[in-house]
């Protein structure tokens, strides 16, 4: 078969391919947030493999760009614009994927929403939108997957978490508890998976800061534009690890990067200490020296590359500090082992806060 891509209506689109066939075997991979950043790198990355890969995000011309990037790769596109925060179109977007492509092996839940302020200066509609997109689209998503994984007992989710999923920091509260919420959804429901002896697989990849275009689009009330807390890495890094976790699904989680290591140790023995050390810091480290722009795009509401706007691609500004390649391999092989010593540090920390 040639790879090819299709809109939502199914009309192959005008892409040209890197070669005239796909792999053997080639899984049929659904990717929320596909348009930019991290689904936009790991959509890439299942493409390489010679995957079917669904692009579900709103933005119109980020998701044909990164249709295009996945055929390139030697892969299938499939364009499908989809609020996440719309459960009946996420149900019928997995519908469509099945139609076109067949069974769905991996669904992997990236998509969210965000807004840089305080805590108080975030209106009510816009917490609730960021909780929306980024939680309840974590959830849509993962009950689409599951109506058609359960009855098969085959498949995989692999949810999008990030360091702030344990961590909270300031100026990030809608986020921080959206990625809290999927973190203690995922574990009851991986309880239920194992509970009925299933075979589909629930996963989540704990990230760092990336170097993403959510800082160019996110809503922000901040005096100086946004930035990734150092160390930056870039969205390859996270997209290698998202399609290892759906390789091997078996491990609950992966944490991805030394900063996000560092950053769940540190909480797990001092998250007192770790809360003032971020209110001194957590301020100026999410800000660069520029002032903010009043005109910036902004995609809490309206994609921020929908009509006539501009294709952001999966990169940020950061490509100058951003790093290429992280501890995930050691990671993928001593999770276990760094969970287990994490565990042991918080219950030997606790011991010694009760017996002084």
């Amino acid at each position: 078969m040639i790879p090819f891509a299709v809109t939502a209506e199914g009309y192959p689109a005008a892409v040209s391919t890197r070669n005239g066939r796909t792999r053997s075997g080639a899984r049929t991979v659904v990717v929320t947030g596909a348009s930019g950043g991290v689904g936009r790198a790991t959509a890439r990355a299942f493409a390489a493999r010679g995957a079917r890969v669904a692009l579900l995000a709103r933005g119109r011309r980020g998701l044909d760009a990164a249709a295009r990037e996945v055929v390139a790769a030697g892969g299938q596109a499939l364009v499908l614009p989809v609020d996440m925060a719309d459960h009946h179109a996420v149900r019928a977007a997995a519908d469509r994927v099945e139609e076109v492509f067949g069974p769905v092996d991996v669904w992997v839940n990236n998509a969210f929403a965000t807004v840089f302020a305080p805590f108080v200066e975030i209106e009510p509609d816009e917490f609730r939108r960021a909780t929306e997109v980024t939680y309840l689209g974590c959830v849509y998503g993962t009950q689409a997957a599951l109506s058609r994984m359960l009855p098969r007992d085959h498949g995989t989710i692999v949810q999008v978490g990030s360091a702030l999923a344990y961590r909270g920091i300031p100026l990030q509260s809608a986020y921080c508890g959206a990625k809290h919420a999927i973190q203690g959804m995922n574990e009851a429901l991986r309880c239920e998976l194992l509970h009925q002896g299933s075979k589909v697989r629930t996963t989540m990849v704990q990230l760092p800061a990336l170097n993403t275009p959510q800082f160019r689009w996110a809503l922000s009330r901040l005096p100086r534009s946004p930035r990734p807390v150092p160390p930056v890495y870039q969205p390859e890094v996270a997209a290698r690890a998202i399609v290892h976790a759906a390789d091997h699904p078996g491990r609950r989680e992966r944490w991805v990067g030394g900063s996000t290591v560092a950053t769940l140790l540190a909480n797990a023995v001092a998250p007192g200490l770790l809360d003032r050390y971020l209110a001194r810091t957590g301020f100026s480290s999410q800000q660069t020296a520029i002032p903010h722009e009043e005109l910036a795009p902004v995609n809490l509401w309206h994609p921020a590359d929908g009509a006539g706007g501009h294709d952001f691609g999966a990169h940020g500004t950061f490509d100058d500090r951003a790093v290429a390649h992280g501890v995930q391999p050691w990671l993928a092989r001593h999770g276990g082992a760094v969970a287990v010593v994490a565990a042991a540090a918080g219950v030997g920390v606790a011991g010694l806060r009760r017996r002084h």
